[in-house]
């Protein structure tokens, strides 16, 4: 079969360029249709959960309002986290920003109160009333409880969040988990440790397995859309490892293979591993999330409703 080249025509969908991808098949092209594809319908599928992971700078990046409207919709069944991800969208909606960057020299930026995320910048004085507005919902739960699973912590944070873009909030709202497992190395988890210096609170890591374990086990099929690498991938790969691994998986990344790391690895590695079947439909695609996510999404948006 011949490679058909891309033609980009007046007035062309979504759904056509993804389909001129598709038909060229080859490359970067034919990954981003088959990550499309397969996406779809994994949405589709009512036998199909979505567990969605969250490494590298997604919602400073600009995927917020993209991963708040898969949990709105439904789209996604499941979320696993970086703690930092989970901490920028708690600096939106306490009413902070991400901004561009200017340029500036990275000690010119210390002084001036900017932390730098490679061309992202965030505020000092954003993250001063996240500390502040964080420890309010601390108190708040500690009212109620004396120890939590990190999910169950997550899901009371969102719970107290006033900001219908948030998706955290939006996960609580929706019964749609969210587990992070790395959450103490982020600032949620540095203002954790401060606040209980002084106050009787337990956050657990483990009591989250029982609850990840029976999402694994109650799903009949389960597609693993990995955005970036790290702890979060390791996660959702392992949380399936009980069942056989994952029946399909989606996985966008910038990191290399050749140093054996996981982030850089290609799917097919975790089949000797049982993180994914045997015969599993997987699919890595190159790139940067921030670009890539939201294409694949709006494809597989598009031919959903076809």
């Amino acid at each position: 079969m011949q490679v058909k080249h891309l033609e980009i025509t007046e007035n062309m969908t979504i759904n056509e360029f993804i389909k001129q991808l598709d038909e060229s098949g080859v490359l970067g092209a034919g990954r981003i249709a088959h990550a499309t594809n397969l996406l779809a319908d994994s949405i589709k599928d009512p036998d199909t959960q979505v567990f969605l992971s969250l490494a590298g700078p997604m919602i400073p990046g600009g995927l917020r309002k993209i991963v708040r409207d898969l949990v709105a919709n439904k789209q996604v069944d499941l979320i696993i986290s970086s703690g930092a991800n989970l901490t920028h969208d708690l600096v939106e909606a306490f009413g902070g920003n991400h901004y561009k960057s200017t340029g500036e020299d990275d000690e010119v930026l210390q002084d001036s109160g900017m932390g730098r995320i490679a061309d992202i910048y965030t505020h000092a004085d954003d993250f001063e009333v996240f500390e502040e507005e964080i420890q309010k919902i601390f108190a708040d739960i500690n009212q109620e409880y004396k120890q939590l699973s990190i999910q169950e912590f997550i899901y009371e944070i969102g719970l107290r969040i006033d900001d219908d873009e948030s998706f955290i909030k939006m996960a609580a709202e929706n019964n749609i988990p969210i587990f992070a497992p790395g959450i103490i190395d982020c600032m949620i988890g540095l203002q954790l440790w401060i606040y209980t210096q002084d106050h009787d609170f337990i956050l657990s890591a483990a009591g989250d397995m029982t609850y990840l374990s029976d999402c694994v086990f109650k799903s009949k099929h389960i597609t693993a859309c990995m955005l970036g690498g790290g702890l979060p991938k390791h996660y959702t790969l392992a949380s399936n490892i009980l069942t056989g691994g994952i029946d399909a998986g989606i996985q966008i990344t910038l990191d290399r293979s050749e140093g054996g790391s996981l982030s850089g690895a290609p799917l097919e590695e975790a089949k000797s591993w049982a993180k994914a079947k045997k015969g599993s439909n997987l699919v890595t695609v190159i790139g940067d999330a921030t670009v890539l996510f939201p294409l694949i999404v709006a494809g597989a948006l598009d031919k959903i409703k076809i």
